[in-house]
């Protein structure tokens, strides 16, 4: 993973998120590195949850909903996430 890069290689989804994301698809493809300080790097597959603070966890759940549930079996069977007709919900009626 390249560790050089600018502020420019970072954006938020949504303008409120506190996390970050690496758009580093001109050095390598299919890896998703996010950050909530641009500093500490987060790989999605190799790092949520195993090496993610509690609270880090809530964080990234809230604003990646489509990932939390992609990724619900790490945090075992009944994580609170079920699929509906219109999207991904986090335990809402």
């Amino acid at each position: 993973m390249k560790h050089d890069y600018t502020d420019d290689d970072w954006y938020k989804d949504e303008d409120d998120d506190q996390i970050w994301w690496l758009d580093n698809g001109r050095y390598c493809k299919g890896e998703h590195v996010f950050s909530f300080d641009k500093k500490k790097q987060y790989n999605l597959f190799a790092d949520y949850p195993y090496n993610m603070t509690p609270e880090e966890v809530v964080i990234f759940d809230r604003e990646n909903p489509f990932w939390a549930y992609f990724f619900r079996d790490r945090k075992g069977a009944d994580s609170g996430y079920r699929q509906t007709n219109i999207g991904f919900n986090q335990g809402r009626g």
